[in-house]
């Protein structure tokens, strides 16, 4: 046996089955090796390719701190601006946002939406839109009163007159999220709106999460959703911001993180 440089040269050396086997068609050397014919493969890198293409992750943000937030009153259709600690949250959330990359920013019509909205369509360099049905809960003439106010009078908000139905909340809310993912398939999308409504969305995603009215969402939080196939996942709930950091150095609080279960909504 011949060497070069102190390693067998073996160029020379030829089993006869190894002959046998480079002299047949590269289609079936191919099926020798995998056990599967190589238009199998080009099948399964397909149907990955249209998976991605088909993944939609939806960042559904609730707005920054407004004055009335900090009264617990029902905030409703009322149109406050955001206070400074709002733009300050509103600030963090379009650093975080922002940069991942969305090919759509929309928010809720109302000032604290849009406000919240604006940083995060700015770091992305887009310019937000907003939809109607997003907008927050109606409370009707019981907008400005407090909670307790309304509790103690009617016995719950939701039987207070002239209170928009959660039912009417959470099919409105749905039907735009699923508007926007249809017009943003296989992107990522932000999307501000408020915190009735985004308890109802993501109760109705992910119906383990329980009550509505118990589900976490802290003024400046985001929530993480992914369209696949016509079904949505809920995979973090009430996230800020400030927990990457924080994660890092161990301080944080940590966000609700939900198992990766998926949900047909049925209208």
């Amino acid at each position: 046996m011949r060497r070069l440089g102190g390693i067998h040269d073996r160029s020379r050396i030829q089993h006869p089955a190894f002959r046998r086997l480079t002299e047949l068609p590269t289609s079936r050397r191919a099926r020798r090796r995998t056990g599967k014919r190589p238009e199998q493969d080009t099948i399964v890198n397909s149907d990955q390719t249209r998976q991605r293409a088909d993944r939609t992750l939806v960042y559904l943000a609730r707005h920054g701190q407004t004055p009335l937030n900090e009264s617990d009153v029902l905030r409703g259709l009322a149109d406050p601006p955001l206070d400074d600690t709002g733009c300050d949250q509103a600030r963090r959330l379009g650093a975080m946002l922002g940069r991942r990359n969305p090919c759509a920013v929309i928010a809720s019509p109302l000032r604290r939406a849009v406000q919240t909205a604006q940083p995060v369509a700015e770091q992305a360099g887009l310019e937000a839109a907003t939809d109607q049905r997003l907008v927050d809960r109606d409370y009707g003439q019981c907008t400005g009163a407090s909670r307790e106010s309304v509790i103690e009078r009617f016995g719950s908000v939701d039987a207070a007159p002239g209170v928009e139905p959660r039912s009417a909340v959470r099919d409105r809310a749905i039907a735009g999220l699923t508007d926007i993912v249809r017009h943003n398939r296989g992107g990522t999308v932000v999307v501000v709106s408020h915190d009735a409504v985004n308890r109802e969305v993501l109760v109705a995603f992910d119906p383990s999460l329980g009550d509505p009215d118990t589900v976490p969402q802290e003024n400046g939080c985001f929530n993480t959703l992914e369209m696949t196939g016509g079904q949505w996942v809920v995979l973090r709930v009430n996230e800020l911001p400030a927990d990457g950091l924080r994660l890092l150095r161990g301080e944080a609080r940590r966000p609700v993180s939900c198992q990766s279960r998926s949900h047909r909504y049925r209208g």
